[in-house]
């Protein structure tokens, strides 16, 4: 019971928050000025940059204006990253990002994914770090909630050529939203003690030397291997400890908020340095959540139901209460690997409470497998613990929360209009059993809706397992795998799964920093933001031209339990139909030989 409990009561405790926070992102996203003063100083924005606030777009001035302003992002990422060793701000030296290594995280941080092939702390200067990749955690959070007041607008709008101003929606979403929330956010996570200077790093010496086996890295900040392709290894043995430090709670704010989840820290949410307490791992679980629900209904109110509100998010909050149940089950059964090595008999509390393996002892079983929950269930990607050391049936729900196309709630934006696809799907569905034209929100759902639509779908399906079994069958993909068999496997699927779903997380134990691989999951990154994007605004477009039909008799209703039904459905079936033999290959099997041995 507790493990359905610990859900339900942060998912209360979100309601309650995100409720009047979507009505004031209704007004954000109907350009209803704020106040007097930030209203003077938004156009004077507009004024400094040469916008015409005024000008509304059509859905290919839109999508045009969009990837221009990720493509200079992702130009200027990766400048910095490469010229960073003759900048300011960069006390420990750190050299210049390999080129491969660069790309990958700019395109990763362009696409709100965050994926990290490196160290921080090893690898990016202070600069680096805030100019950025900060910056662009604010940007590709803003690009997704545009997207999403533009999908609305498709619905909302009555014989409409034009679906908002880009530039409009992404001055918005970052001034009045993702600035103000992410300034208190990181005054409190500084309250609990995480960590915002400058200095260069602290030698601590130890009371007793430490030695340790690490990876050899090279100065870009890659690992090393020999001519056989395995890592190499060395013995290292120090008497001092150096602290890392920085602006970390600047990042770490905008990072939780902005469902972005790459750390400043190589351990993310488990570095004491970015979450230091239990209350503050209590509070970035609701970071995490608070924006994409309060998305939800802030869609209600732009389009006057607030019923269609409750649906979507009761779609969601189903499917999350069940994923969530199943890893809190998972990870509080004892390994039986573990057991027949006596452990369990000797009362440790390794194994006494459950698999504590790869989890910190400050927030323990319960927390850290909803963390995975929750930073999968979004497209957060942030982790404070190793997903690599679940139980086989604990990994695998990360997995699947990705696989479903983090539609459940999602990114910022992007899990709102992610899922607002799938209930298009539903409807058309549910015409074709009824014998009518479809329709949802009072507009017809027709042939190119549904053309685009199938696009969206199934464009992260044929990303994660195209290039999954390109790196199957490729020596170089091969190479990296630090575990032979069924793990391996999950490995390369959950890192293709995180890339084209924008999540960022990583099942560890794939050396992913390898030219291979930063290549391969930055085209992955790429095609799995902008190839969804790009149909959707296209979706939002055609609605938008459409008359708004009145209700009748014969419409769907699309805000009653079975219309929730339908879409929880459609959203399971059509992840178990894409993925699930690639699953049987991965986390089932190796669930089947843990439990057989």
């Amino acid at each position: 019971m507790s493990s359905i409990l610990l859900p339900c009561v942060l998912l209360i405790i979100l309601f309650a928050c995100a409720y009047p926070l979507g009505f004031y992102l209704a007004k954000v996203g109907e350009a209803q000025p704020i106040t007097a003063w930030t209203n003077a100083v938004e156009h004077r924005l507009y004024q400094l940059a040469g916008i015409d606030a005024h000008a509304n777009m059509n859905w290919k001035s839109y999508a045009m204006a969009l990837l221009v302003f990720n493509a200079i992002g992702t130009l200027a990422v990766y400048t910095v990253q490469r010229v960073q060793t003759w900048l300011p701000l960069n006390p420990q030296g750190f050299g210049n990002v390999s080129p491969d290594s660069a790309f990958n995280t700019a395109v990763s941080f362009i696409s709100n994914t965050n994926w990290q092939g490196y160290s921080g702390e090893s690898s990016m200067s202070y600069l680096t770090q805030m100019l950025v990749l900060t910056g662009q955690n604010f940007f590709s959070a803003a690009t997704g909630m545009a997207v999403a007041y533009a999908l609305i607008r498709g619905f909302s709008s009555h014989s409409a050529k034009t679906i908002g101003n880009f530039w409009v929606d992404v001055t918005r979403s970052t001034l009045y939203v993702l600035l103000p929330l992410s300034t208190l956010f990181a005054i409190f996570l500084m309250s609990q003690g995480v960590i915002q200077n400058f200095a260069a790093y602290k030698d601590m010496t130890l009371l007793d030397p430490v030695s340790y086996t690490q990876a050899k890295i090279s100065p870009s900040g890659q690992a090393l291997n020999d001519e056989k392709g395995n890592p190499l290894m060395e013995t290292v043995s120090s008497p001092i400890q150096s602290l890392a430090m920085g602006p970390v709670a600047s990042q770490e704010a905008i990072k939780l908020l902005g469902t972005n989840g790459g750390g400043f820290f190589n351990t993310n949410s488990a570095h004491p340095f970015e979450n230091p307490t239990a209350i503050s791992n209590i509070f970035q679980l609701l970071a995490i959540l608070l924006i994409p629900t309060a998305l939800c209904f802030a869609f209600g109110k732009m389009v006057g139901d607030m019923r269609q509100a409750w649906a979507i998010l009761g779609a969601m909050t189903i499917v999350f209460v069940i994923m969530s149940s199943v890893v809190l089950i998972s990870e509080q059964q004892a390994h039986p690997v573990l057991q027949t090595l006596g452990i369990d008999q000797n009362r440790s509390e390794f194994q006494a409470g459950g698999n504590m393996e790869g989890k910190e002892t400050r927030f323990g079983i319960s927390a850290s497998a909803l963390f995975a929950a929750v930073t999968t269930a979004t497209s957060c990607g942030a982790v404070n613990a190793m997903h690599d050391s679940f139980m086989p049936l604990g990994g695998i729900v990360p997995l699947v929360l990705m696989q479903f196309g983090e539609v459940i709630f999602g990114g910022v934006g992007s899990g709102l209009y992610g899922m607002l696809i799938f209930a298009v799907l539903a409807v058309f569905i549910a015409g074709l059993m009824i014998g009518r034209t479809p329709e949802y929100l009072g507009k017809k759902i027709q042939a190119f809706e549904m053309k685009m639509t199938s696009i969206t779908i199934l464009v992260t399906p044929i990303l994660v397992l195209s290039f999954s079994a390109l790196a199957l069958m490729t020596e170089a993909g091969r190479s990296s795998i630090a575990n032979p068999n069924a793990h391996g496997f999950s490995e390369i699927l959950y890192a293709f799964t995180s890339a084209a779903n924008n999540n960022g997380s990583a099942f560890a134990g794939l050396n992913a920093n390898t030219p291979f691989y930063n290549v391969l999951l930055a085209v992955v990154m790429w095609f799995g933001r902008f190839a969804m994007i790009i149909p959707i605004l296209a979706i939002a477009g055609s609605l938008a031209e459409k008359k708004r039909l009145a209700v009748t008799a014969g419409t769907m209703p699309t805000q009653g339990l079975l219309f929730v039904s339908l879409l929880v459905s459609i959203v399971v079936l059509v992840g178990v139909l894409n993925y699930i033999p690639a699953l049987a290959l991965g986390p089932i099997v190796e669930h089947l030989q843990l439990f057989t041995r």
